[in-house]
């Protein structure tokens, strides 16, 4: 992964799959290992896991769709399908910017979420090491106060939006620095979703004027301290990348190339010298709905135009491999990034034998 990201000559290039649990589930049952050592198995070079808000959007899997929990934020989360939806945003009802101010983020349980990284953390040395502090702005507040109310906060009370993204990043910076104290770290995660699947939820210029102040901020905690850092937005966010570049920014994830302005080979053109990239394989349609062929090219092709100076991307999907896709199309996946299912199979025969009798 370092070698990859200061473009040094490396074996094979590094990678990083997320699997949906469902997906976990299946394939530990094929490798006859726990669903939570699949990544393992798979070969991959990175592992991390969320001490912010998006664990409690990811890291609890209820079996049955209706199943719901409260997070410590206040905000309802029901399964509807393969994920979690909000069915409760806390502020959605604020009456007035007051009650919107009056609210108060949950430091108290900050130990609580800290200790996500613990069992992560005993991989250091062995594989490279993240921690996840998202949402750290925008994200976060819609998700206190829905969208509708957070972009009509952003047009009609920048300054309350300015303010309440400002305690967003606040929460973010707070868990951040404790986990890079506590935690031997290779790079702080951050993220902020800004962009749909066709552009931008705001003005670049009002995300410049309200959100990048807050995010730099963010940036600068791994960044003092000589992490890498690395940022995930979904979507189409073509017109602040060049900002993101500005502000530090080490990685960019997921690298929607199927979104307007995300062409992979255009961004490596454009940015490939000053910013290194994690994604590109397309879990809408290609990994789940092609063959294992159409697998194979796709992500030839993307190895070939993301690694054409030798380094600066790590193979990762645009999401989390969904459980409608079949195995061989993961397997054929990992077998252009030079892991076979042979060697898949071994890593899991090895996890069996250190697992307890």
């Amino acid at each position: 992964m370092h070698a990859a990201l200061e473009r040094k000559p490396v074996d094979r290039v590094p990678v990083f799959m997320w699997f949906h649990p469902e997906t976990s589930a299946r394939l530990g049952k094929l490798l006859e290992i726990p669903a939570g050592r699949v990544d393992v198995a798979m070969g991959n070079d990175a592992c991390q896991t969320w001490v912010n808000n998006n664990y409690a959007m990811e890291g609890i899997v209820h079996e049955r769709d209706g199943e719901s929990h409260t997070d410590d934020w206040g905000i309802r989360w029901v399964k509807d399908g393969a994920f979690n939806q909000i069915d409760r945003y806390p502020l959605a009802g604020a009456a007035d910017a007051a009650t919107v101010l009056a609210y108060r983020f949950p430091y108290r349980h900050r130990e609580k979420l800290l200790r996500q990284m613990e069992p992560v953390a005993r991989a250091a040395g062995q594989r490279f090491l993240g921690c996840d502090i998202s949402p750290c702005g925008f994200e976060m507040y819609w998700r206190l106060r829905g969208m509708e109310n957070a972009l009509l906060d952003f047009v009609g009370e920048p300054e309350l939006a300015s303010e309440m993204v400002g305690r967003c990043a606040d929460f973010a910076i707070a868990l951040g620095e404790a986990a890079c104290e506590r935690f031997p770290l290779d790079w702080l995660w951050t993220g902020d979703d800004v962009a749909s699947q066709t552009g931008m939820m705001m003005s670049p210029a009002m995300w410049r004027e309200i959100v990048r102040p807050h995010l730099q901020r963010v940036f600068d905690v791994g960044r003092k301290r000589g992490l890498w850092v690395a940022y995930h937005c979904c979507g189409a966010l073509r017109p602040i990348i060049g900002d993101l570049v500005e502000m530090g920014l080490d990685v960019l994830n997921p690298v929607q190339c199927n979104c307007p302005g995300m062409d992979a080979a255009e961004l490596k053109k454009e940015f490939g010298g000053r910013l290194a990239f994690m994604g590109g394989v397309d879990t809408q349609d290609t990994l789940p709905n092609g063959s294992a062929d159409d697998v194979r090219r796709a992500t030839r092709h993307l190895l070939d135009v993301m690694t054409a100076d030798r380094g600066g991307y790590i193979l990762a999907a645009s999401h989390t491999i969904p459980p409608e896709t079949p195995d061989e199309n993961i397997f054929a996946m990992y077998a252009e990034a030079g892991i076979t299912r042979e060697e898949i199979f071994d890593h899991a025969a090895a996890i069996r034998k250190s697992l307890p009798s």
